[in-house]
């Protein structure tokens, strides 16, 4: 009996539906049409969300990228390959903190085992079928290598380099498609692209921080915050029974203690903390030496303070990271990276640059803070620090695979800027809005 009813329920559904469509209540075409209908360009809207971010990544003569590792090898215009990619220099210096260009074009090149599945991004090699454009301009090393003082006479082949690949960027379909909206350059020295950034405002850029871009130019809206390249080794075997009475310094500090702007507040912190017995606050220039010192004072403290730089950030924080050794951040307009995914309050210690030169205020709430509460923030730093490694090949969860994850998080908002702008017929009426 059973059988027989749920036929002739199968029987009645068909009859209605063929009726329905004789007589065009059911138009069968809005089902079928994500079937039927191909999209132009092969790739569907919002397709960043379940796979890796497919990412175009524009072919430039070496002089863009790789020729400026290796000035004085012979001229070399091969294609650049996961086979012939040279290494980064041991020998760059401070050169190092910030080479994420590098690592971002590697991780890009690299074809290696782990599948796609396992890789936040990989390389598509029709520009059709990308989710985004990358840029492989290294215009942080361009800067440090081509005129590093500014008035340098070779500045002008800095500056030549940027109109070039302004050439090449207007000349691509893809870059007048979006307005560069979905172009990734990144930008991570203060100075990149210092001679005509303000024109290609609208990709996403890959930045330090904003300390010296016009909000127009530059913001957390639109653009991802990488950290710098670390220039101490990784603790690796910080395995010590009892790690908080090991560390025997409470607050360590080497570096440069005469800064601008915001770096101002370095050498007031240079009297304030003088005098005490168990902090260590020392002027220091990057040598080979004192990186090494570094390394060793900063896996026997408990506390590292970092205070702001030229700009709001500086190396210091990512050394003190891999170090684990718990950042004191002392830096009113900071921005972290991958704070959307990650909670600095429950490894670091905060202070306003207000309440850190208030005498003995920082030094007393730093007494303050439990041992088993600082284990915690060890623990975490442990946990975390591999987020901030820069390798190659590159591993999942490392600082690349993190950053162009951050990448795939800005496209929404690129995609509705570019749709907007293909069918707005006035001036955009929310730049003008109170």
């Amino acid at each position: 009996m059973v059988g027989k009813a749920t036929i002739s329920v199968l029987i009645l559904a068909l009859l209605l539906l063929t009726t329905s469509i004789f007589i065009a209540t059911v138009d069968l075409r809005s089902y079928l049409y994500p079937i039927l209908s191909p999209r132009p360009g092969g790739r569907f809207p919002c397709s960043t969300g379940g796979g890796p971010l497919m990412v175009y990544m524009y072919d430039l003569p070496r002089r863009f990228h790789v020729g400026m590792l290796r000035r004085r090898s012979p001229a070399d215009e091969s294609p650049v390959t996961a086979e012939n990619l040279p290494p980064w220099p041991s020998n760059s210096g401070l050169k190092k903190q910030h080479s994420v260009e590098y690592w971002m074009m590697a991780s890009l090149l690299y074809d290696g085992g782990g599948g796609n599945e396992t890789r936040e991004a990989v390389r598509v090699w029709d520009p059709e079928m990308a989710d985004a454009f990358f840029v492989p301009f290294f215009s942080s090393l361009s800067f440090n290598t081509h005129g590093h003082n500014m008035t340098d006479p070779d500045t002008e082949f800095d500056r030549q380099l940027q109109i070039d690949i302004l050439k090449i960027l207007r000349e691509s379909k893809y870059w007048q498609r979006s307005g560069g909206r979905d172009h990734v350059i990144p930008m991570h020295h203060p100075n990149a692209f210092r001679f005509f950034r303000e024109q290609v405002n609208t990709s996403i850029l890959i930045v330090a921080d904003f300390g010296r871009y016009p909000k127009e130019i530059s913001n957390l809206r639109k653009d991802v915050v990488a950290p710098y390249v670390h220039v101490v080794d990784s603790f690796t075997d910080d395995n010590s029974p009892d790690p908080y009475e090991s560390r025997t310094t409470l607050l360590f500090f080497r570096g440069r203690t005469i800064r601008k702007d915001e770096g101002i507040v370095r050498a007031k912190l240079a009297k304030l903390l003088a005098g005490y017995d168990d902090v260590i606050y020392e002027q220091s220039f990057a040598s080979g030496a004192n990186i090494k010192a570094s390394t060793q004072g900063m896996r026997s403290s408990k506390f590292c303070l970092h205070p702001a730089g030229d700009t709001p950030s500086s190396c210091r924080l990512f050394d003190a990271i891999v170090s684990h050794c718990v950042p004191v951040i002392v830096s009113d307009q900071i921005e972290l990276p991958y704070e959307d995914e990650i909670d600095y309050t429950q490894f670091s210690i905060f202070f306003s640059d207000k309440e850190a030169l208030e005498p003995g205020y920082m030094i007393e709430q730093l007494r303050q803070i439990p041992k088993e509460r600082w284990v915690e923030m060890w623990w975490h730093l442990k946990y975390i620090s591999h987020h901030y490694e820069f390798q190659y090949p590159p591993k999942k969860g490392d600082a690349i695979d993190m950053l162009w994850r951050q990448v795939k998080h800005k496209l929404p908002r690129a995609n509705l800027d570019v749709h907007r702008s293909r069918r707005l017929k006035v001036p955009d009426w929310w730049d003008h809005r109170r």
